[in-house]
């Protein structure tokens, strides 16, 4: 495809998101089910446009002019000349037709790209400009390395060739820099290293989410919202394959890569229970060292990765994912042994998802007290840098990471323990 063929395709999937709010994932699959004459790099062209445009829907002015929104995604994120974006409009017969004149005096508007209704939670933030600026960026993609069967030297060789580099924070994460905007990021699963669980892609914040866990050798330990099983795996690891880890989650659907993952993982402590198959966790009830919560929420710290989450988030939603929060933290208590402690994450940088959460569960369950979160980290799993960041990140007891913050995906991160 020429480029005028890419820019229509992306002002087709656009205009599709505009008028049904799918995720972005759908609206590429359905034009990509009609374009079966797009190659690799088109996609990868298409979807890096889209994203690139909704990461700056609002300044940019998407809700009224896709087109525009293209524009000026093209001249001010992707470098085009003037000459180059008319031309690509103007293509015959597949470029998407000549640019307007106000097209071509388009500028970005002095606006945060958000929903108008998330500035009073932003503004709790303190400075939820920068973390709205960064929130908008490009993302990486970082690898946590399977230390039950590679060493992060063996694994750094191995991905190499990939562009993966050490990461700032983590002594075993490596990290892969965003690739140019119409590229594909590296296909990190079709790689050996990958194959032989050597590595996992997981972001480093959700590492150091994990490592919260503290030293959980020998211990017994429920991933109640286990989803794919990133943090089961994360969790085993950091167990060395002893103790068990019980991995639940109310919605079976989302369980469905576990088992594999688990298999190439090299993991032999966890246990998966599927509701699908009637397995439910009454007989667990107070008998867990530590109950990790890796709870529903709004997301916001993903909208590097999902700009389009943004846009499709509504009050309603938030309000339905805080009472979810509060249900499974009162599900999760039952299950802590006295001592037993709660790990507590969302992938939100929003106080409402978090702190307010937190307080709320404490004024329900008295027999339950805040702990250092920070604290928790095992020295050793941080780089220099990483346990000189750590004071400012956890700062009160709570973890807080951020693409502003700390350069990963946005996690908070808060510890419960029950008196014994």
């Amino acid at each position: 495809m020429r480029d005028g063929g890419r820019i229509a395709a992306a002002l087709d999937v656009l205009e599709t998101f505009r008028a049904r709010r799918v995720p972005l994932k759908v609206a590429l699959a359905d034009w990509g089910r009609g374009a079966r004459y797009a190659g690799s790099k088109d996609r990868a062209f298409v979807s890096g446009l889209c994203l690139d445009a909704l990461r700056r829907w609002k300044s940019f002015g998407g809700q009224e002019s896709p087109r525009a929104a293209l524009v000026l995604t093209l001249r001010a994120l992707w470098g085009w000349d003037e000459a180059r974006i008319a031309a690509a409009f103007a293509e015959a017969p597949h470029g998407p037709g000549a640019l307007t004149d106000e097209e071509r005096a388009a500028r970005p508007a002095d606006e945060r790209d958000m929903p108008d209704w998330l500035a009073p939670l932003f503004e709790r933030l303190g400075d939820g400009n920068a973390e709205l600026a960064a929130l908008c960026a490009r993302a990486p993609v970082d690898l946590r390395v399977n230390t039950l069967k590679a060493t992060a030297e063996q694994a750094a060789r191995a991905t190499d060739k990939i562009g993966a580099a050490p990461a700032p924070l983590v002594r075993s994460a490596l990290r892969i820099a965003p690739p140019p905007a119409a590229e594909r990021a590296p296909a990190v699963t079709i790689i050996p290293a990958y194959g032989k669980g050597w590595v996992e892609v997981q972001d480093e914040g959700s590492q150091i989410a994990a490592l919260c866990a503290g030293d959980i050798a020998g211990a017994q330990v429920l991933d109640l919202c286990a989803g794919g099983g990133g943090k089961t795996l994360a969790l085993s690891a950091m167990m060395g394959n002893t103790g068990q880890v019980f991995a639940f989650d109310a919605d079976p659907r989302r369980l469905a890569p576990i088992h594999e993952r688990l298999r190439r993982a090299g993991v032999r402590n966890a246990q998966v229970r599927s509701p699908a198959a009637g397995e439910r966790l009454e007989d667990l009830t107070g008998r867990m060292d530590l109950v990790l919560i890796d709870a529903p929420c709004s997301g916001t710290g993903t909208w590097r990765r999902r700009p389009d989450a943004k846009w499709r988030l509504t009050q309603a939603q938030l309000s339905e994912r805080m009472a979810e929060q509060d249900a499974v933290l009162d599900e999760a208590a039952r299950m802590a042994a006295p001592g037993g402690m709660l790990l507590y994450i969302t992938c939100s940088v929003l106080a409402e998802e978090n702190e307010d959460r937190v307080s709320a569960f404490l004024s329900r369950n008295k027999d339950f007290a805040a702990e250092d979160a920070g604290a928790a980290i095992p020295p050793e799993a941080l780089t220099d840098a990483g346990r000189a960041r750590l004071p400012e990140l956890a700062a009160d007891g709570v973890l807080r990471l951020s693409p502003a913050r700390s350069a990963t995906d946005g996690f908070t991160v808060a510890r419960l323990r029950r008196r014994a």
